[in-house]
């Protein structure tokens, strides 16, 4: 037998021989309470009947407590379910153990007192609780007394059902290093009431005063019912604490009873954006791309490894996945093979420069319909290398673009940026360009073009705020480069629906413009930022101004002045009207930017220029 086994049946063993102690002990001690907790008072008829009764009574027990299976729990980690095994077990025994009795005495009117019966089975269910869970309450009551300096002091916002849930875990559980000094919650009927022990102590306005007198370390919002805004409008106050924020996820958790630490995650700066996220009911239009070869270039990045996982939920008949950097493409092939097992997915390390590669991908694979994400879009290394920005941007649109007119592709969405309108960068002059592109091709081919155009995107390669966050964990300080600076912001999968919507509403030709709803300001973002890390702005860590880096806005437009907008049956979704332009011109000229590029000159942004009239060249 291992050592395991013997252990095991070792801790049978004495629970047991601790359960036949408790047997004696319930059945003389009912007698000993019966009559005035002495006994020397109990007459010894009385003795007699319980000490014939208790071999019967000890056999009783156990076979019962076998059956309710006690001695197969792990008392270390019992719960309700266990407690209810428990108190069956002692009802069931009590009553077989009273009929017993009365069928061994039944010439007896009364073999015991009528009062034993129910003394029995208390001082049972009692003595039988106390062995099963005194040890698990001590070592966690020593457990709290040992490490209670180490522990996080925390503060729940929410006494509702998920606030219940994680309180529970916290207070019961000995494994988590956690001490709840309060509750607050907005109800008043509430204050003053107790969930597991812990007082309702106040409401959100309570908050940082509680924060700062019972010494919390870390708040926990359990409120995943309550909408965005108002969740910005608690976490607007949590934020003047400097204590760690967490937050249950969604409401889904609460429905499926998936409440616990485990799933509480940090607050990050999407939650301070103060609306609910954009919702595309995607299953209803995106019929398009089921039973269809759809490619996606630059499939490895933020946007487009998006846009493959939302086009790989929706049935495509084939998957193409095209980019040059690899491990990045590498993750998402991994991640869509995990979950779509049945997916045709072909993925393909390519240039959009490489004219032929293009066109062989496109003679073998023959795609349908083609996300266009593929581009340099980091403004301040543009502008350092800005013949690379038109030789990838435009010429390697312009590439992909023939290409689908060649093999007849039905639709082709390229993703724009709102850094095209009036564009002061060399990337927003070079995606202008590809508007222009996708405008002149839709006109002369049977090919629906369309592009999107949106502005930043939370969390994307290159984005701002993994440089912030990066920044406060060196210590700081955060750069900032204008305290006016302001930008529209959205999530990745918000921004990748809404294309994949306007890509549904495409007829050809049009720009579709995303609403972005409400500018932010950098500097705002930066500041939360640092409070959500725990730490004081300009205290702890510093916010310093830097200065505009070359071709960058205080602002970014969406539309240019000669564009006007028209409403689709999203209102988040507009169309800007094409502006007439001479294409033939624009062909001409796009030759002599090829022919003119590789020379590697000094003067490209002239040229582009030339072709953009509406691009500002900043100095450098």
């Amino acid at each position: 037998m291992k050592n395991s086994e013997k252990t095991m049946w070792m801790k049978r063993i004495c629970m047991m021989l601790i359960d036949v102690c408790i047997v004696i002990i319930a059945s003389i001690g009912a007698l000993v309470v019966r009559f005035d907790f002495s006994y020397a008072s109990v007459p010894d008829y009385y003795l007699a009947v319980v000490y014939h009764v208790i071999p019967f009574s000890i056999i009783l027990a156990l076979f019962i407590f076998t059956f309710f299976r006690l001695y197969s729990v792990l008392w270390s980690y019992a719960g309700a379910t266990e407690l209810w095994y428990l108190i069956a077990a002692c009802g069931v025994d009590s009553v077989l153990n009273a009929i017993m009795v009365l069928l061994l005495y039944r010439s007896e009117d009364y073999p015991v007192p009528r009062s034993w019966y129910f003394f029995y089975g208390a001082l049972l269910f009692t003595l039988t609780f106390v062995s099963r869970y005194a040890q698990r309450g001590l070592k966690t009551v020593n457990n709290r007394r040992v490490h209670a300096d180490k522990m996080k002091r925390v503060l729940i916002v929410g006494a509702g059902e998920a606030g219940n849930a994680i309180i529970k875990e916290i207070v019961n559980s000995p494994y988590v290093n956690m001490k709840i000094v309060g509750i607050v919650d907005d109800d008043k009927t509430k204050h003053g009431k107790y969930m597991h022990g812990i007082k309702v102590i106040g409401d959100r306005n309570d908050i940082v005063d509680i924060a700062e007198n019972r010494r919390v370390d870390e708040i926990i919002i359990a409120m995943p019912t309550v909408s965005a805004m108002e969740t910005k409008k608690i976490l607007d106050i949590c934020k003047q604490t400097a204590c760690e924020l967490k937050r249950l996820p969604g409401m889904y958790q609460l429905v499926n009873g998936d409440v616990s630490i485990s799933k509480l995650k940090d607050v990050d700066v999407n939650d301070l954006l103060g609306r609910d996220p954009i919702e595309v009911d995607l299953d209803s239009i995106m019929g398009y791309v089921s039973g269809k070869v759809v490619m996606v270039t630059g499939g490895g990045g933020s946007i487009g490894s998006e846009l493959c996982r939302q086009i790989a939920s929706h049935n495509p008949k084939q998957l193409l996945i095209v980019d040059i950097y690899e491990n990045s493409t590498y993750d998402i092939q991994q991640e869509l093979k995990r979950k779509y097992p049945d997916l045709d997915l072909v993925v393909l390390i390519a240039s959009v420069r490489n004219t032929k590669r293009i066109d062989q991908i496109f003679a073998t694979y023959h795609p349908e319909i083609v996300y266009h994400a593929a581009a340099h879009k980091h403004v301040p290394l543009m502008e350092d290398s800005p013949n690379e920005a038109v030789k990838n941007n435009v010429l390697g649109t312009w590439k992909v673009v023939q290409a689908a007119d060649k093999y007849k592709v039905k639709r082709f969405v390229m993703i724009s940026t709102d850094k095209a309108v009036n564009p002061t960068n060399i990337m927003g002059a070079t995606k202008r360009i590809c508007e222009m592109i996708i405008q002149t091709y839709n006109n002369r081919s049977q090919t629906e073009y369309v592009a999107v155009r949106f502005g930043n995107v939370l969390g994307s390669n290159g984005s701002v705020i993994p440089l912030f966050k990066k920044q406060i964990e060196a210590g700081g300080p955060v750069t900032v480069t204008h305290p006016d600076i302001i930008r529209y912001f959205m999530t990745i999968p918000e921004a990748v629906s809404l294309v994949l919507q306007a890509g549904a509403y495409a007829k050809g030709g049009e720009i579709f413009i995303l609403d972005m709803g409400e500018p932010v300001k950098i500097v705002d973002l930066a500041r939360n930022l640092i409070l959500l890390s725990g730490h004081k702005p300009d205290e702890d860590i510093q916010i310093v101004f830097t200065g505009l880096r070359p071709g960058e806005k205080l602002y970014e437009e969406m539309l240019m002045k000669e564009e006007g907008m028209q409403d689709t049956a999203n209102k988040l979704i507009h169309i800007g009207k094409p502006i007439q332009m001479d294409e033939e011109r624009f062909l001409r000229q796009l030759e002599e930017l090829k022919e003119y590029v590789v020379e590697e000159p000094s003067d490209i942004r002239d040229w582009v220029q030339r072709i953009v009239p509406t691009y500002s060249i900043q100095e450098h």
